[in-house]
């Protein structure tokens, strides 16, 4: 991902993508909520195509932030007038806001980056049909995604009126 920010492609405006993709995040969350309410009915194929379409829905998201990264200059949280320059008017702005930005932020990615190989090894133990392993592998891979998922969505909601 570092380096995906510094491979910039030129000529191309994707700037619309971001609420979309925390849109994908937002489906994400509710999705997995969805599939765990299922597999308590004891509904494995509800719960199957839920996951499913979350697993799609992630896919889809990391295409899109990587297109919009590609093409777009990142966005400073507290940049108002989109210099790039983070003023002191703007920083005195977002001084009560700005830890909890990037604590969320940091975790975000930090841990979108480990729940990537979780999330695959607990649904390839599904479907090998080892569900003692599923199992195991999914208490810890389904909050971490839950929490990547929200978070995206927080992370863009917080940073969305700093967009140029």
């Amino acid at each position: 991902m570092a380096i995906l920010f510094g491979v910039k492609i030129e000529g191309l405006d994707f700037s619309f993508l971001p609420p979309i993709y925390a849109g994908l995040n937002g489906l994400t969350a509710v999705g997995l909520i969805a599939a765990l309410a299922a597999i308590k009915l004891k509904n494995k194929a509800i719960h199957q195509k839920i996951i499913q379409l979350c697993l799609l829905s992630s896919i889809l998201f990391l295409l899109l932030y990587v297109l919009y990264h590609m093409t777009s200059s990142s966005t400073k949280y507290g940049d108002l007038n989109g210099n790039g320059i983070l003023e002191a008017a703007e920083q005195l702005q977002i001084a009560s806001t700005q830890t909890l930005y990037y604590v969320i932020l940091i975790s975000h990615i930090f841990l979108s980056l480990v729940v990537i190989p979780m999330v695959l090894f607990t649904y390839k133990f599904a479907w090998e049909g080892d569900f003692v392993k599923h199992k195991k592998w999914t208490r810890f891979a389904f909050p971490i995604w839950l929490y990547v998922a929200i978070t995206g969505v927080v992370v863009f909601f917080m940073i969305s009126p700093y967009y140029s």
